[in-house]
């Protein structure tokens, strides 16, 4: 089974470049909506891991690579090689990359970041089925030597479970919310600590001020009267 859906989207903000989907996927719709949330979820905390496998509730696999700014997605079966998924994903990315350069220019990384429309890239979607068929059989020869080949350790991807993706927004939204309440306590205890403070020296100086005044009285009284 080739990988089932593939998304190259903008890291910034997870807006989709370009997508392409196998015709035997089944549940696209719900699949599709998955694939956005964690696309629009990946940076919003500002750092993003480079690769991640992403479990769903089902027989199937999120991978992700993230490349120059880019994201590039891809959904397979849970049976499918994970080196393998990774070593589609890079070649989406280097066929990607090859095919801005080839119509964008040099300035393609401006285009990317500027474009505000969704799939302003769809021209690219035939490179992407092509590859997707190519990787249809992971025991094909060419698959096998492509595993050979591959010497990159990718045993340190991390691994999440989807709901936890998911979720990653809500949850940032609470922390969001915890640190306005601890900004706003923090300023209510700023003012208080400044209260105490003056009260303080009031109550240092207070007994020296009266037994200075109480000697200006004494010495008024036995010299001026």
């Amino acid at each position: 089974m080739p990988p089932l859906l593939t998304f190259v989207a903008r890291l910034s903000d997870g807006l989709p470049l370009v997508a392409s989907f196998a015709n035997t996927t089944e549940n696209l719709d719900l699949q599709k909506k998955q694939a956005k949330e964690i696309l629009r979820n990946l940076n919003s905390n500002g750092r993003s891991v480079a690769k991640m496998s992403i479990e769903t509730t089902g027989n199937t696999i999120f991978h992700y690579l993230i490349h120059n700014n880019a994201c590039y997605l891809t959904l397979t079966e849970s049976s499918y090689p994970k080196r393998l998924a990774f070593l589609y994903l890079e070649e989406i990315a280097d066929c990607f990359i090859e095919f801005l350069h080839r119509t964008k220019g040099d300035q393609y990384h401006q285009v990317i970041e500027t474009t505000a429309r969704p799939y302003a890239f769809i021209q690219a979607d035939p490179i992407i089925q092509r590859k997707q068929r190519e990787f249809v059989d992971p025991k094909s020869t060419a698959n096998s030597n492509k595993l050979n080949q591959d010497l990159s350790d990718i045993h340190s991807i991390m691994r999440q479970n989807i709901n936890q993706v998911l979720d990653r927004g809500e949850k940032l939204e609470q922390v969001s919310q915890i640190s306005s309440n601890l900004m706003d306590e923090s300023k209510k205890f700023k003012w208080g600590a400044k209260k105490l403070g003056f009260w303080a020296k009031v109550n240092t100086y207070a007994p020296i001020a009266a037994m200075g005044l109480f000697v200006l009285v004494v010495l008024y009284l036995k010299f001026f009267r």
